[in-house]
């Protein structure tokens, strides 16, 4: 975006705010509606909402993580994803010379066993070309290489003969050399790691690995790794999309799907067995739900740091046996159970169990604080579910009586006929229904295992690649749950990241990047304003409206502090209508006086409802914020159409409230 662009869009959207913190009544707000928001913020009908309400769901899918926010930049970097039958596909792998200059195949000789296939590569030319002949990988649609920055190095290679070797990184033609580093390879016939810095001396977007040899000979190749130094605290994380996702303020981290736990068959479902342990023994794996390739450099150890590096409670979804076109029996179903309780013993146990020392040695002595698993994703109704989820339920109760356990099936409506602390809510609909479902769960019981809506989304025409229309039906689905967080403990949007560059396979997503690039959605920013609902206090609303009923508006109100311990009462307000509203807050049971100087509004709106974000455009759609100069027990103010309002009205710090055992300055 250009600046003055920029300048432009902020001067609008500030003079948009004005208007609506100064009850201004221009031509293009004008409000031929009224409403009254009521809020009752006595203490005696206060509730606290559960630290957990909101978190992130991260699923490989969009390239998400391999090529996302896993930082390795190699692509198929052991040669794995053609199968393990050879001589097989190597792409994006390819060659630098021709057919009477050097001869590339796969071939079965690798040193590691879990991953058996190598790269042989015979330079055939006594007299090759100035810049040698080899092999290149563009990574993920190019890599990004920024001058003076370090990457990491690392490849499996071996040869007959002692074999002089240049690794480089260039343009995406070879033509601009970014860095160099000469390689010599030792002639033993043994496979021999390379490990080597190397620091880049200009920049480019769209760069690829190269190794090139000038001597004729035969070597091969195997685990060829570069990876950024500066990944988020040397976890391996792509550091600006961590950022995102930390600004979120995430309670939970629920992983690693999604469709790709189940996998289209078993036998291509994620496992977490081949996702430990030294990056370069993990054999890959086949997404057969998105149809991509990953060397599970992101695995579940990963999975379980990401969680610690974000603050954020882990929740494992395993497989309960089940894909979309294959199923276990339950009589079957034991060697699946075990699997998974080792699985909660590599996380929980300690540094001298079976499971807990292997993950001491991927350099984590201390147990991960796993306390929630779901048991299956969206297999409920098929043939073993409910055999095979008992097993798995009876198993763990047992092991980890204290792990909370998640069903697929929807109790949101009635009873379930199994025992579960939690259940799955998935929700994917269009904008008008999803806002129409913020009373979804006003008439839930509220007894019983409580709601995990654990995937919801606008998606399809309505979503387009991320639109205002979406974000303000989901903040009018979130503020339903703020209101019954007594029996929903727990949501998540759904997808969480794309790859731009990707033909898109679901949209939208929350976050869109591309090598060097990221922007929130604004269904990112929405619920960037919902960030501190977790662990805040609930207060019954009310809203009239001059029109047929109240359907276009919805409306929360919570009392919140910030890390200074400062209190504010938040309130959110979803005006879903083409029209201005004009909007009467009146607030009772007020236990301390507003302070106007520190209370603010943010408004997230734009000019067109199917308005999206871009690269070009990033915050095109996105918050802007304001003072407040008119605050108090009773305020009138004008929403702009299509909108999402936050007031934070600070609380003067004058008396004490003590609400069922907190006590919280106001």
């Amino acid at each position: 975006m250009g600046s003055m662009e920029g300048l432009s869009r902020t001067v609008i959207h500030f003079l948009l705010l004005f208007c609506i913190v100064c009850k201004c009544l221009a031509s293009d707000l004008e409000a031929n509606q009224k409403a009254t928001l009521k809020i009752d913020a006595s203490p005696k009908l206060a509730r606290k909402i559960p630290d957990t309400l909101l978190g992130v769901f991260f699923e490989e899918m969009g390239r998400g993580g391999a090529g996302g926010l896993w930082a390795e930049l190699v692509s198929n970097r052991g040669f794995e994803a053609g199968g393990p039958n050879t001589p097989s596909n190597i792409e994006p792998w390819l060659i630098i010379g021709n057919e009477s200059s050097i001869f590339v195949e796969t071939d079965r000789t690798s040193c590691f066993s879990r991953n058996i296939v190598a790269l042989r590569m015979e330079v055939l030319c006594n007299n090759c070309p100035a810049g040698g002949v080899g092999i290149y990988n563009p990574g993920f649609w190019g890599m990004n290489i920024e001058d003076g920055k370090t990457y990491n190095l690392v490849m499996y290679v071996k040869s007959a003969e002692t074999v002089p070797l240049t690794v480089s990184l260039t343009s995406s033609d070879g033509s601009q050399n970014l860095a160099s580093v000469a390689i010599m390879v030792a002639g033993k016939s043994k496979w021999i790691k390379v490990e080597q810095k190397i620091v880049a001396k200009g920049t480019n977007r769209t760069s690829r690995l190269q190794i090139t040899s000038k001597k004729k000979g035969v070597l091969w190749f195997d685990q060829v790794s570069l990876m950024p130094a500066d990944t988020y605290k040397g976890h391996g994380f792509r550091d600006e999309l961590v950022s995102m996702l930390l600004d979120l303020k995430p309670q939970f981290l629920r992983f690693p799907g999604g469709c790709f736990v189940q996998g289209g068959w078993l036998r291509n479902a994620f496992r977490w067995r081949e996702s430990i342990g030294p990056w370069e023994e993990r054999p890959g794996h086949f997404g057969d739900c998105w149809n991509y390739w990953t060397d599970d450099g992101l695995g579940y150890f990963e999975f379980l740091q990401l969680s610690e590096d974000l603050g954020a409670a882990p929740i494992w979804v395993f497989n309960s046996g089940l894909s979309y076109n294959d199923e276990v029996d339950t009589a079957a179903i034991a060697p699946f159970v075990k699997d998974v309780l080792d699985s909660l013993e590599f996380a929980r146990g300690s540094a001298n169990s079976s499971w807990g020392s292997v993950r001491a040695a991927m350099g984590h002595p201390e147990p991960f604080p796993v306390k929630y698993a779901a048991i299956g994703n969206e297999d409920c109704g098929k043939k073993f579910y409910n055999g095979n989820y008992l097993k798995f339920y009876n198993a763990i109760r047992e092991a980890y009586p204290d792990i909370q356990l998640i069903s697929n099936c929807d109790g949101s409506s009635g009873p379930l006929d199994h025992p579960a602390d939690l259940y799955d809510f998935h929700v994917y609909a269009d904008a008008k229904t999803l806002f129409s479902m913020k009373n979804t769960f006003d008439k839930t019981s509220r007894s019983g295992p409580k709601a995990f809506v654990s995937e919801y989304a606008v998606w399809k025409t309505d979503a387009g690649r991320g639109t205002l229309l979406a974000s303000l039906a989901e903040a009018a689905f979130l503020t339903g749950l703020e209101k019954n967080s007594d029996v929903v403990e727990m949501a998540c949007h759904a997808p969480l990241f794309v790859n731009d560059d990707i033909e898109k396979k679901w949209n939208p997503d929350v976050i869109v990047f591309n090598t060097w690039q990221h922007y929130g959605t604004p269904s990112y920013w929405m619920q960037v304003l919902f960030r501190e609902s977790s662990g805040a206090i609930v207060h019954p609303t009310t809203i009239s409206s001059s029109s047929s009923g109240n359907s276009s508006l919805a409306a929360s109100a919570i009392t919140w502090q910030d890390s200074d311990n400062s209190s504010f009462l938040r309130v959110k307000i979803i005006n879903f209508e083409s029209v201005a509203v004009q909007i009467t807050i009146s607030t009772t049971g007020l236990q301390a006086s507003i302070d106007v100087l520190r209370s603010t509004a943010t408004v997230l709106t734009s000019s067109n409802v199917m308005d999206e974000n871009s690269f070009s455009n990033q915050d095109k759609v996105s918050p802007v914020k304001s003072q407040l100069f008119d605050a108090g027990a009773h305020m009138q103010v004008t929403l702009a159409p299509h909108s999402f309002t936050s007031f934070d009205l600070a609380l003067a710090p004058s008396k004490l409230v003590t609400l069922a055992g907190r006590v919280n300055k106001y």
